[in-house]
């Protein structure tokens, strides 16, 4: 009788070797992919606490050699930026508060209610986030015009109290609640706002998450529209006062480029802001999304 083998050791799959292999390069990729995206912000970020000599330097400057506050001192004796911070804020949240109060009761509407029409409403906000937004801005202005919204927080915010991408987001959302759900809730004399309120809503977190992050980011960076529609320094949002600055011919070119940098620097940081304390609902919103 021959004696017994030993067992051979198990052996690795090529194709999970070569998937080994190729994590160490897909890191390397992607983080040099990150650092060419990052490469302006940090340049920004940087040279908001640079010395007018480096500022001015034949050769580029990264790390400052001498970090100092210069910058936001003299943006904050040359702009009012108090005034054009506060102006960003109350343009951004409440175009905010507005899409997700609208967005979302149109989408509940759209998604759980039954009633004539209801495609053909649809339709139309399908249709609406086909046409750029640039050919909005003259009917727009001629409607504020008329209505007397020039240099007003209300031109600010009412043209995108709600958008067609939110009542579409809330929408497809709404729609992977269970039916049974709220008819449970409407057996046992629930209204539709309270259904609403206390039963859908809670369970549309992330995609409301989602809308503020989309929301507050494109009412922050607006500049088109609130250039058209202000004509009043005292309604200037912050980046029409620093495309303002930017344009000076009076401010110095060492001196007002790290301005410009330091004011770009205040304008990013809320949104960053807002990305941070929102991430893990905007994450899972996303994950959703495609599960759907």
């Amino acid at each position: 009788m021959s004696a017994p083998t030993a067992p051979s050791a198990p052996t690795a799959r090529p194709g999970r070797r070569d998937s080994r292999a190729r994590k160490p390069l897909l890191y390397v990729i992607s983080s040099a992919g990150l650092l060419i995206m990052a490469s302006p912000f940090l340049w920004m970020a940087l040279s908001a606490f640079k010395t007018k000599k480096e500022l001015t330097a034949s050769s580029p400057v990264w790390i400052p050699s001498d970090w100092t506050l210069a910058s936001f001192r003299d943006l904050l004796d040359q702009l009012d930026m108090p005034r054009y911070f506060l102006n960003s804020v109350i343009v951004a949240i409440l175009v905010t508060v507005c899409n997700l109060l609208f967005c979302s009761m149109l989408g509940y509407a759209l998604a759980k209610l039954n009633f004539s029409g209801r495609s053909k409403i649809f339709g139309v906000v399908l249709a609406s986030l086909m046409v750029p937004g640039n050919l909005m801005i003259l009917p727009l202005y001629v409607l504020m015009t008329k209505m007397n919204l020039i240099d007003t927080y209300a031109g600010l915010v009412l043209p995108f109290a709600a958008g067609a991408f939110g009542v579409f987001l809330m929408r497809q959302f709404m729609q992977s609640i269970p039916d049974e759900l709220l008819e449970a809730a409407r057996m046992d004399g629930a209204g539709e706002w309270y259904i609403f309120w206390r039963i859908v809503l809670p369970l549309v977190k992330p995609a409301l998450a989602t809308l503020t992050i989309f929301t507050f980011l494109g009412s922050w960076n607006n500049f088109i529209w609130p250039l058209i529609a202000t004509n009043d320094p005292d309604k200037y949002t912050l980046p029409v006062a620093l495309a303002t600055f930017a344009n000076d011919p009076n401010r110095t070119v060492g001196g007002g480029n790290g301005m410009l940098m330091a004011g770009s620097l205040l304008v990013v940081l809320p949104v960053l802001v807002v990305f941070i304390v929102l991430q893990r609902h905007f994450t899972q919103g996303i994950a959703t999304a495609g599960m759907k």
